[in-house]
């Protein structure tokens, strides 16, 4: 099996085998919801962290009895999944503030379907100033102090570096994958490139790391991708479903960049190494590449998409956001004013977490590339 294959494999149910080894070996697996939540005090506590999905819900029926149909369908889905069992294998959940629907999940769980650990981070929402930070930070450190208190294991600096350190080798590791994808002729698809970033969310980052490495080397001597009608790139709200790129790819179109938080924004910047071990992960976590939940990071919101836009030689844009999502909603008439003004051409795309109106979807797709094509 090639290491493409394996990381596909590995993205693709929320229980994969390297998870299931994990327990196995009894080591615990530990659940979060958000990017902002920073995985490496999980590692450091030698516990696996992973990011939780619902991809291949189907249904909410028992998720609808606990939360109003104008909550997003992530929210229910994985919801869902917990009440159903599917998450049964985790240790304990970490939720932040990364909205409404997340905050609700959170006190529904709390007081039907505990887990032996949850936590609640409070992020700030906004990222200037030493007000912020030093929130975050003690936000950070009393996260770190509950890890140590429940499960009995101290964090020491060394191991929380050497977390780092292995977290920010996967970073750069998959900023050398991304950059393939500025060539003219790429040897991987977006398709296959969301699997990738996807199993970095749920996979050990020692064996991922050797996959990653085995990747580049494959990737070397693969056919390269000619012949598409666009390059497109993609951002947006939670998007961690590879079926849905590969509905755009299947049309012509070739998706070589996006501004996702499975995506670049994921592993854009390395997590900086201080004397203040902790402060310097939450000060990394924090200026990290934003979402709309930082109010005050309109702007570079703006600039990140275009210098995306000019590395990877993008020629359109898909906006896609789940509906009832209030901050990526909101976030659109950011995002297409700054599309008009550097005179990329755009489409925005409302739609549910779990993959429908496929037809639909096509339809304006290909209109999409079309007027692409005619400039």
């Amino acid at each position: 099996m090639t290491a493409l294959e394996e990381l596909i494999q590995l993205s693709g149910t929320p229980l994969n085998s390297a998870i299931a080894d994990c327990r196995r070996r009894d080591k615990k697996v530990i659940g979060f919801f958000c990017s902002y939540i920073p995985e490496e005090i999980i590692h450091a506590a030698g516990m696996l962290p992973i990011r939780i999905r619902a991809t291949g819900c189907t249904e909410t029926v028992t998720a609808d009895a606990y939360m109003s149909v104008l909550n997003c369908t992530f929210a229910r889905s994985c919801l869902e999944f917990i009440s159903t069992g599917i998450f049964d294998f985790l240790n304990g959940l970490v939720f932040a503030n990364s909205c409404d629907n997340i905050r609700r999940l959170y006190d529904v769980l709390r007081e039907k379907r505990p887990y032996p650990f949850m936590h609640f981070i409070s992020i700030p929402h906004r990222a200037g100033g030493e007000g912020p930070l030093d929130w975050y930070k003690e936000e950070v450190t009393r996260f770190k102090g509950n890890m140590e208190e429940t499960f009995g294991r101290e964090i020491p600096d060394e191991a929380l570096i050497a977390a780092i350190e292995v977290c920010n080798e996967s970073r750069t590791l998959l900023r050398k994958v991304y950059d393939l994808r500025t060539q003219e002729n790429p040897p991987i698809t977006g398709t296959e490139s969301l699997s990738v970033v996807l199993a970095a969310t749920v996979t050990p980052k020692d064996l991922y790391n050797q996959l990653l490495r085995r990747l580049l080397e494959e990737l070397q001597g693969r056919k390269t991708i000619s012949g598409y009608r666009a390059r497109l790139m993609i951002v947006g709200s939670e998007y961690d479903d590879p079926a849905f790129t590969k509905i755009i790819e299947d049309l012509g179109g070739l998706v070589v960049a996006d501004a996702l938080c499975f995506g670049s924004r994921y592993f854009a910047e390395p997590v900086k190494i201080h004397s203040d071990v902790v402060g310097g992960l939450a000060e990394s976590y924090l200026n990290r590449p934003s979402c709309p939940r930082m109010t005050d990071r309109v702007t570079e919101r703006a600039n990140f998409i275009r210098q995306m836009i000019e590395k990877f030689s993008v020629d359109g844009v898909i906006f896609e956001h789940i509906r009832y999502c209030d901050l990526w909603g909101g976030e659109a008439i950011y995002v297409e004013k700054a599309l008009r003004e550097s005179n990329v051409p755009w489409i925005s795309i409302e739609r549910e977490y779990r993959l429908g109106g496929i037809g639909q979807i096509k339809t304006r797709m290909q209109a999409f590339l079309e007027r692409i094509e005619c400039g």
